[in-house]
């Protein structure tokens, strides 16, 4: 479908700088545009690309500041990334959706499904799951007994959910990820380690999106709770008897240990270790590789194991790089000292 950039303008609330008539089909990045296409800057990093770029249409913000005439439309925007996520969010929209059950799916005769659901070649949804309207479940995802999952859902191939879990609505699963799985728990024998069942489940709310290959363990008794609007990169690893508050995001590799409570709002970036049986207050950001061992209060912005506040954590690893000559120094100093008090005895 095409739009013009007049169109584009009134969808968004935007101000059109330009040939209002300019015809857009696709999207681009802005280094990388073409006619026929819309882009976007939002990093003024990226602001030289606006008198080069091939594309016919450029969203920027109201405040965004021309040194020289440009080729393509521009669209003036409040906030041109939050723009673009919502043109992009609605293209995604008009793509034709997967329908219909596919006859090589297995679907237990107790389970129920919505309208308007998709069920893709080998997939297993099994007894008394319920499935809500317009979900759609890839070749190869696995539901287990008792599932409930609900209206609107994607679970990509290979996603697992085991028995019992409550899935929300708008949930996205994508390859690879499994939710109910056992948590890590085992109790010390004179033998090895006795395995402690896990006989709880995992509750996922409403808008939350799972990244591949990422786990979250059922509880060993009660639930494991993702709140809604939590967003988890590829390979994050929740632990049993967690809980994860409203709109909480993490990147790659982040892992949470047991029993932790974690607030709403909080911002963790990749590979950051979470302790367990503690508690992370709201608004909490830690910065990528930080380890944290004991509970945090709310907002707060930390870095570093254990973490601390981002400038004096910088000013401590700049002062870690001149420890070895530091440490000459003082060693210098040292002998002198010895030499002088030779001197005087």
């Amino acid at each position: 479908m095409e739009f013009s950039a007049q169109q584009i303008a009134d969808m968004v609330q935007g101000r059109v700088e330009g040939n209002p008539e300019a015809l857009i089909h696709t999207f681009s990045k802005i280094e990388q545009g073409e006619e026929g296409s819309i882009s976007f800057i939002s990093n003024p990093k990226y602001a030289h690309y606006v008198y080069e770029t091939k594309a016919s249409v450029v969203l920027v913000n109201e405040d965004f500041e021309l040194e020289r005439p440009v080729t393509p439309t521009l669209i003036r925007v409040k906030n041109a990334y939050e723009t673009v996520a919502q043109l992009l969010q609605l293209y995604e929209s008009m793509k034709p959706k997967k329908s219909g059950i596919d006859s090589m799916a297995f679907i237990s005769d107790t389970a129920t499904l919505g309208e308007n659901c998709y069920v893709g070649a080998f997939a297993y949804i099994g007894a008394n799951v319920h499935i809500g309207k317009g979900t759609l479940i890839y070749p190869n995802a696995y539901i287990g007994d008792g599932v409930t999952l609900g209206d609107n859902c994607i679970v990509y191939p290979h996603a697992v959910i085991y028995h019992g879990c409550q899935i929300g609505n708008r949930v996205i699963m994508h390859s690879g990820s499994v939710v109910g799985a056992d948590g890590f728990g085992f109790a010390p024998g004179a033998d090895g380690y006795d395995k402690i069942p896990q006989i709880g489940i995992v509750t996922i709310e409403d808008d939350v999106e799972i990244g591949a290959n990422t786990c979250i363990d059922r509880s060993t008794m009660g639930s494991t709770v993702v709140h809604r609007g939590v967003k988890l990169d590829n390979l994050v690893q929740l632990a049993h008897n967690t809980e994860v508050g409203e709109h909480t995001v993490m990147s790659s590799q982040v892992g949470v240990a047991g029993s932790t409570k974690i607030g709403s709002w909080c911002m963790f970036g990749g590979q950051v270790g979470i302790s367990g049986h503690i508690t992370i207050g709201d608004k909490v950001w830690f910065g990528a590789q930080s380890g944290v061992p004991s509970s945090v209060k709310s907002d707060q912005k930390l870095i570093g194991t254990p973490p601390m506040e981002q400038v004096p954590y910088f000013k401590s690893q700049a002062m870690f790089r001149r420890l070895p000559d530091i440490y000459k120094r003082l060693c210098a100093l040292e002998k002198e000292l010895e030499t002088l008090k030779k001197e005087q005895s």
